[in-house]
C-alpha cells in the first residue's frame, strides 16, 4: 500500500481526561491544513492505556472538536474506508504486524523478566552508563524460548533496530517541515519494545502501523513528541515502507519562562472556556496564532481566512506564551461582531443557567426587552458568562447593595431625602423613555447645583445594588416606572432604617 497523492492528517488524542487546549491547537493545524490543501482530517482515539481511558473522555473530546467547528471526514461516528479508529479495537492488526516483523528477523521474542532487566540497570548505573538493553534475547535458540515458555515468562517483542536499519553506524535523519533536517546516533537506541508482555502495542508501534494503514501523509504534532520520532522512522525502515512527511509545531507554553502550559497557569481544558463563555470563532483565532502569523497588522482572522492563508511554511520553531489577556481581547471583539438577534441568543444558556430566566417563558415581548437589556450592556462582557454579573437585577428584586455602593454613594448624608425627591420626579415622567428620564434627572441636577455622580450613583446603587452597569437611564427605562420607584422606596426605608437604629 503506497501513500496517497491527497493530503491525509490526523489527530490521535488519548482519552484519559479533557481536550487539552495544546492538543485543541495541534488539532486545529491538522485541520486547517487539510482543509486548505483539500484533504482529509482524521481523528483516531489512541485507548491502549485501557485502565486511564474512558468513554466520557472521548466523548468529552468529541465533543470540544465539534464546539470548535472542526468537522472531521474520518474517525468515530462517521466511519471511513480504514477503520476502526479506535485503537483498542486494533489489536489484533498490532500483533499480527509485529509477528511479521519477528518472521523477517526485524523483531524478536524478549523473555527478560523485570527483575532481571532491574538488575542490568543496576549494572549500568554502576558503570555510570546509560541503560541499553544489552539484545540478551535477540539470538535465542527455539530450545531457550520453549524453556522460557514452560517457566510462564510471558515475552514482550523487541525491534531489532540493527536488522531494521541495516547497521548499527549512520544518522537517522528527520526531514521536519518545520524544524529543518535533525539528527539522531542509530547507536543511541537500543532494541526497544514494540509490543507488552500483555499483547499491547507500545504507542510508537500502533501509532506507525495505523499512520501507514491510514495512508497518513503528514503527522503535524507538538514538538514534545521529536523524540519518537526516530523510533518511528527505525518502524518504518522494519516494516520497509516510506514514512510520512513529519512537522513539529512549537508546544504551548504557560509563561514566557519556557514552562509547558498546566493548570498552574489556569484552567487547560476547551470546555471550561466553552461553558464560561467563550466563542469558538474566538478560541480558533487565538489557537491558530499560537505558533503561527501571517503578518504583524492583523489581529482577526475568520475561518475562511484561517484556512486560504495557513501553511506549515509559516509555523514558527519556537514556544508561543498562552496569554489569556488576548484572548480575553479577542473574545469581546467577536462578541461585539456579532448582530444583537444572534448575541441575544448567546447569552440566554448562560441567564438560564443562573436561574434568572426560564427559555418556555421568553414570550415575543420579553425577547424584545432581552434584546433592550443585551444591547445596553454594550461592550462590557468579556464573555458571555458576563451577562449575569452585569444583569441579574434586571430579572429579580431580591438583591444586596455592594459594600462599595453603601459605603460611597448610600451612607452620605441627604441621600434618603434626595432619592425621596427623585423617587416623585421619576413618578411624572411621560413618557417613561430614556430620552424624557435623562431631561427630567439632568434637570434636577442642575437645579441643585450638584455633581451629576452625586445624584446618579446613588439612584444606580439603590435600583441595582452595583456601582457599574449598563446605561442608567437605559436602565431606569428597562426597569420599569414601578420597579424603580418601588426600589427607590425599598432604598429609602433601607437607610432610614439604619439611621434610626445604627
Amino acid at each position: 500500500m503506497g501513500r496517497t497523492d491527497e493530503v491525509r492528517v490526523r489527530i490521535a488524542p488519548a482519552p484519559t481526561g479533557h481536550m487539552h487546549l495544546g492538543n485543541a491547537r495541534t488539532a486545529l493545524f491538522n485541520w486547517l491544513f487539510a482543509r486548505h490543501h483539500g484533504g482529509k482530517f482524521i481523528v483516531r482515539i489512541d485507548d491502549t492505556d485501557l485502565e486511564r481511558s474512558s468513554e466520557e473522555a472521548v466523548k468529552a473530546i468529541l465533543d470540544a472538536l465539534r464546539w470548535l467547528g472542526m468537522d472531521w471526514d474520518e474517525g468515530p461516528e462517521v466511519g471511513g474506508p480504514y477503520g476502526p479508529y479506535i485503537q483498542s479495537q486494533r489489536l489484533d492488526i498490532y500483533r499480527e504486524y509485529a509477528k511479521k516483523l519477528v518472521e523477517g528477523g526485524k523483531a524478536y521474542y524478549c523473555y527478560c523478566t523485570k527483575e532481571e532487566l532491574d538488575a542490568m540497570r543496576e549494572e549500568a548505573r554502576k558503570r555510570g552508563r546509560p541503560f541499553k538493553y544489552p539484545g540478551k534475547c535477540r539470538n535465542l535458540t527455539p530450545e531457550e524460548r520453549e524453556r522460557f515458555e514452560r517457566e510462564g515468562r510471558r515475552p514482550t517483542i523487541r525491534l531489532n533496530v540493527e536488522a531494521a536499519w541495516g547497521s548499527r553506524e549512520g544518522k537517522i535523519v528527520v526531514h521536519d517541515l518545520v524544524l529543518g533536517d535533525v539528527e539522531f546516533d542509530v547507536k543511541e537506541f537500543d532494541d526497544f519494545i514494540i509490543m507488552k508482555s500483555n499483547g499491547m502495542p507500545v504507542y510508537n508501534f500502533a501509532t506507525v502501523v495505523d499512520d501507514y494503514l491510514m495512508r497518513i501523509t503528514h503527522v503535524i504534532r507538538a514538538s514534545e513528541h521529536l523524540s519518537n520520532t526516530p523510533k518511528q522512522i527505525l518502524i518504518y525502515k522494519a516494516l520497509g515502507v516510506e514514512p510520512p512527511k513529519f512537522a513539529h509545531v512549537p508546544m504551548v507554553l504557560g509563561s514566557s519562562k519556557g514552562e509547558k502550559l498546566s493548570k498552574r497557569h489556569g484552567a487547560v481544558a476547551v470546555e471550561w472556556y466553552r461553558d464560561q463563555g467563550y466563542l469558538p470563532e474566538a478560541m480558533i483565532n487565538f489557537l491558530a496564532r499560537l505558533g503561527w502569523s501571517y503578518d504583524d497588522k492583523e489581529e482577526i482572522f475568520t475561518v475562511e481566512e484561517l484556512i486560504e492563508k495557513f501553511d506549515l511554511d509559516r509555523v514558527g520553531r519556537s514556544g508561543s506564551v498562552f496569554d489569556i489577556n488576548k484572548l480575553n481581547w479577542l473574545n469581546k471583539q467577536y462578541i461585539m461582531m456579532m448582530p444583537l438577534s444572534k448575541r441575544t441568543d448567546a447569552v440566554i444558556p448562560f441567564l438560564e443557567r443562573a436561574g434568572l430566566i426560564k427559555r418556555e417563558e421568553i414570550t415575543p415581548e420579553k425577547r424584545r426587552w432581552l434584546e433592550k437589556i443585551v444591547e445596553a450592556v454594550g461592550d462590557r462582557m468579556t464573555t458571555l458568562a458576563d451577562i449575569v454579573d452585569y444583569t441579574y437585577f434586571f430579572f429579580t428584586d431580591e438583591f444586596e447593595y455592594s459594600e462599595e455602593g453603601l459605603r460611597k454613594w448610600l451612607s452620605k448624608e441627604g441621600v434618603p431625602e434626595m432619592l425621596e425627591e427623585v423617587k416623585e420626579l421619576l413618578a411624572g415622567v411621560e413618557p417613561f423613555e430614556r430620552g424624557e428620564i435623562e431631561r427630567a434627572l439632568r434637570g434636577y441636577v442642575e437645579g441643585k447645583g450638584l455633581k451629576a455622580i452625586r445624584v446618579f450613583q446613588p439612584i444606580r446603587v439603590a435600583i441595582t445594588g452595583k456601582t457599574v452597569g449598563p446605561g442608567l437611564f437605559e436602565t431606569i427605562e428597562l426597569l420599569g416606572r414601578e420597579r424603580t420607584l418601588g426600589r427607590l422606596e425599598r432604598a429609602i426605608r433601607f437607610l432610614k432604617g439604619r439611621t434610626e437604629n445604627p
